[in-house]
């Protein structure tokens, strides 16, 4: 069997997203949030999904790649019968009146390379997860979809009756198509398409000139990190895991999950990778949200909360879809929002340490702090002992994990640094405690024989998410102990060309059959922390054919033959290659020329 690619790429601007397929058509759009119903969910259902393709009779073959450092998208399609035209897909995103454009508006412009091509468009928003076909109303220069929750227009200077009709027609001068939801577009198309487009390149351009990219690898880490702030809700500062829903992590499997959520289990990642490439309003925005959530929940956090942080998640099945190639179920809403999972208290207090460690921030910025270190100790000191669900969110195991008091640990550590900086001794005692306590509860996990640490006490189960015992320092990278522990994994848990499983053994769904992509993102960490360089930039290296044709990567990956599984583009998988490609440049250290 071929590979299996998802053959999309996705264009946003902080508001919403969307995956334009190299047919041209847009597989997937949510209005008017990332978490909303699908406007268009071909991705999901063919024939519900809606559709919006613009493609020639016939045959044809198509090119797609992004406009360089930018989130604008490309798609040239050859027309067997000859002549190319090319299509730019954007969703505006610049700087105006003091603070960021970004309206729920996509543009796509229309124009030949060469020749005469004839070319048919196809526009057919639905509603409710396609429960709904909207009603069509047709204007002079636009056409309206009725039956939604909002009104969605989409104007156009190609002539209405053709659009309407679906008649191809001959692409004689450039044609612009603007789609929107709600308001519609009231300025000039032409111009103001131009102008938008412009403008969005320019502000794409200038957010890279504005990262600290070390050089290696750089195309892969300046296309992660373009991809990863399109994840951001800048409304609320929430930085989703995927913006599609129930791709499953392997055929057949029934793993189909809702991930256009925010994961506060990511946090640490996440705003690590954004403090590698030097962009703080991002963190800054993030740190607001984990705040704001922090200081409205009751005693403990759940794993994942909505992008305006709301915590009912309910998990509902949509029964009337057919699902990605026939895989079901079809999941809206997540149910992990239930689970306990202790690793994410620590993880929201390391997220905070850099307003204390980082002298790039003021130290107005440090809002509350006591009641900020103490608030999260609290949760700490609460849930230290208890068994959870694990980072992967078992749904009917619980254990003492070893990765959920890693970060208990690690949490503990930055609470200590934090009181310090403030001079509050009491905060530093209850700090150094709790460190201790997560310490003996890391320790019952480790086997001596075997001088490996287990994925729970009690258990010989190896887990992935143990590399972090290195990458964290908790076992000093140089130790023995730390290499021993390397071996081990990479020996049970490490599948072909560099591919690593987070796990293998049973859970609630049986056996994993695909590998976790930043599994094998942590081990090159891993590797890099030891002092194994060339093993490190060896496996990096083959990690990175498992991108698609725009280099975005999926959240799973089949060793057997390489092909992409799981919600896609996964932020997870791009913020595992960003920090990864970091820690081997600094170890590195050489100059550029050499």
């Amino acid at each position: 069997m071929a590979r299996h690619t998802y053959d999309t790429g996705i264009i946003g601007n902080c508001a919403f997203l969307a995956h334009i397929h190299k047919n041209t058509n847009i597989e997937w759009l949510c209005w008017p949030r990332f978490d909303s119903t699908f406007i268009f969910g071909g991705l999901l259902d063919k024939k519900k999904g809606g559709e919006f393709s613009i493609l020639p009779e016939g045959e044809y073959t198509s090119h797609q790649y992004y406009l360089e450092n930018t989130n604008v998208l490309i798609t040239e399609i050859s027309p067997a019968t000859g002549g190319m035209y090319r299509v730019t897909d954007f969703a505006p995103r610049f700087y105006q009146h003091q603070r960021y454009y970004k309206p729920l508006m996509l543009f796509r412009k229309i124009e030949a390379i060469e020749g005469s091509p004839r070319v048919k468009v196809k526009c057919e928003p639905v509603s409710e997860y396609g429960a709904v076909k909207l009603r069509v109303n047709r204007g002079s220069n636009h056409i309206q979809y009725l039956g939604g929750e909002e009104n969605i227009r989409l104007t156009t200077n190609i002539p209405i009756s053709y659009v309407f009709d679906e008649q191809p027609f001959v692409l004689n001068e450039i044609k612009y198509l603007a789609l929107t939801y709600g308001e519609p577009l009231e300025a000039p198309l032409i111009t103001t398409a131009e102008r938008f487009l412009s403008e969005t390149i320019q502000y794409w351009r200038t957010w890279i000139k504005h990262s600290s990219i070390a050089t290696y690898f750089q195309p892969y880490v300046i296309r992660s990190g373009l991809a990863l702030k399109i994840h951001q809700f800048e409304d609320t500062g929430a930085i989703i895991a995927a913006s599609t829903t129930s791709l499953p992590e392997s055929p057949g499997s029934g793993r189909n999950w809702d991930y256009r959520y925010c994961w506060l289990r990511d946090t640490y990642y996440v705003i690590t990778a954004l403090n590698h490439i030097g962009h703080f309003e991002e963190m800054e925005r993030y740190f607001s949200y984990v705040t704001d959530i922090s200081f409205s929940t009751d005693e403990r956090y759940q794993p994942l909360y909505s992008i305006t942080g709301k915590k009912d998640l309910v998990e509902n099945v949509l029964t009337d879809l057919e699902g990605y190639l026939g895989n079901q179920p079809v999941r809206v809403g997540n149910q992990a929002s239930e689970h306990i999972q202790n690793d994410i208290y620590g993880q929201v207090m390391i997220s905070m340490l850099p307003l204390y460690t980082d002298h790039r921030f003021v130290f107005s910025e440090r809002k509350d702090s006591v009641r900020w270190i103490e608030f999260l100790l609290k949760k700490i000191e609460f849930t230290i002992d208890e068994k959870d669900a694990g980072i992967w969110e078992f749904r009917n195991m619980a254990n003492i994990h070893c990765y959920s008091n890693l970060f208990q640990w690690a949490g503990a550590s930055a609470a200590e640094k934090m009181a310090r900086t403030i001079d509050n001794q009491e905060l530093i005692d209850k700090a150094v405690s709790l460190k201790d306590r997560a310490a003996a509860h890391i320790e019952s996990c480790y086997d001596p024989i075997r001088k490996v640490y287990t994925n729970s006490a009690g258990s010989s189960n190896l887990d992935a998410s143990t590399l972090q015992l290195i990458m964290m320092n908790y076992l000093d990278p140089t130790s023995q102990r730390a290499k021993d522990h390397l071996i081990a994994l990479e020996n049970e848990l490490k599948a072909s060309n560099g591919l690593f499983y987070r796990y293998l053994y049973k859970d609630d769904f049986g056996k994993p059959k695909t590998t976790f992509l930043i599994c094998a993102f942590w081990y090159v960490e891993a590797l890099a922390s030891v002092g194994r360089i060339d093993d490190a930039q060896r496996e990096f290296g083959n990690l990175l054919k498992y991108s698609n044709h725009l280099l975005l990567f999926s959240e799973d990956v089949d060793e057997n033959d390489g092909s992409q599984w799981g919600n896609f583009p996964q932020a997870y998988s791009h913020v595992g290659l960003m920090n990864a490609a970091y820690r081997i440049a600094i170890k590195l250290d050489r100059p550029i020329f050499l």
